[in-house]
């Protein structure tokens, strides 16, 4: 039946995470157009609601990144407007996309995650008062792709990554610098189908190395033990379904050598560009092809919201 609708490619948008997004965005939608999908191409501005309307849009799959479009505001405005969209509801993009409350969330459902501090603009942040030792992790608290994150091993750089920080958000992280295997783990129809390990040649799978050819080494599926393995598929899916999450995610995870499994973040739109892991994942863990996951995907468009 989603074949006679008319689907939006949401995409563009107005965060950090403008470019990728119309990325993933144009793959989608020549994706959908292959398969005979009534789609159309929507670079999301503050007058969405009106493009959606004069367009006559019925179903909308999200290839928004980042802030008003990863974070519960477009989906809060398809709700409304009784569009059933890809992805996560209004509460759990909300959540997945704010680390403070999320982190919160992991914890109170025995989820590991790096200890960790907040700080808000204006206030003092001294590194001896942490209950933790350098190196640290400074990031904002709502941006993606790694958006303003440094790597703090020295107190002298800490003013250059706060003021980093800060230029994206008036709530940042600091986190205990965690030394282990970055592992993400693809989750469709709200099952794992398998695990990724990421090898950046930068210190970190930082912004250049997520969205530039060659910076990172993809191994799937991942380099663990068969029983660590299947362990970090479980803790991505408990991430997953606290987040109140649905359909497909993105989870990120620091697994060491003792064997724990920190949960960073969950992504609820991950993308969908050709360096992009869920599709990757998709296909080497469930045979599934980028046409396949995306028909699987606007498949399962729907409102959290039910009107009888």
């Amino acid at each position: 039946m989603i074949k006679s609708k008319k689907i939006g490619v949401l995409c563009g948008g107005l965060s950090a995470e403008r470019e990728i997004s119309l990325k993933s965005g144009n793959a989608v939608y020549e994706a959908l157009i292959a398969q005979g999908y009534n789609a159309v191409l929507i670079d999301v501005r503050r007058n969405l609601a009106e493009t959606l309307k004069h367009g006559g849009i019925e179903t909308a799959f999200i290839a928004l990144h980042g802030r008003y479009g990863e974070d519960g505001c477009v989906q809060g405005l398809l709700e409304l407007m009784h569009i059933p969209y890809t992805g996560s509801g209004v509460l759990a993009s909300a959540l997945a996309m704010h680390k403070l409350y999320s982190k919160q969330l992991f914890t109170a459902n025995d989820i590991l995650t790096a200890p960790f501090r907040c700080y808000r603009r204006g206030e003092i942040v001294n590194i001896s008062e942490l209950p933790f030792d350098l190196p640290i992790v400074v990031k904002p608290v709502q941006e993606g792709s790694s958006v303003g994150v440094s790597i703090v091993k020295e107190e002298c750089q800490l003013s250059a990554a706060l003021e980093l920080a800060f230029m994206h958000d008036d709530e940042i992280l600091l986190e205990q610098y965690i030394k282990g295997q970055e592992v993400q783990v693809g989750i469709l129809n709200d099952q794992p189908v398998g695990a990724i390990e990421i090898v950046p040649k930068n210190e970190f799978y930082d912004f250049e190395a997520k969205y530039t050819d060659g910076m990172a080494e993809h191994i799937f599926p991942a380099q663990l033990e068969n029983n660590l393995y299947k362990k970090t598929l479980n803790v991505a899916l408990k991430a997953h379904t606290a987040l109140g999450c649905r359909g497909y995610s993105r989870v990120d995870l620091l697994v060491t050598s003792s064997g724990d499994c920190y949960v960073l973040e969950v992504n609820t739109l991950p993308g969908m560009t050709a360096l992009s892991l869920l599709p990757e994942i998709a296909l080497k863990g469930a045979g599934l092809s980028f046409k396949e996951l995306v028909s699987q995907i606007i498949e399962s468009a729907s409102l959290s919201i039910k009107v009888h």
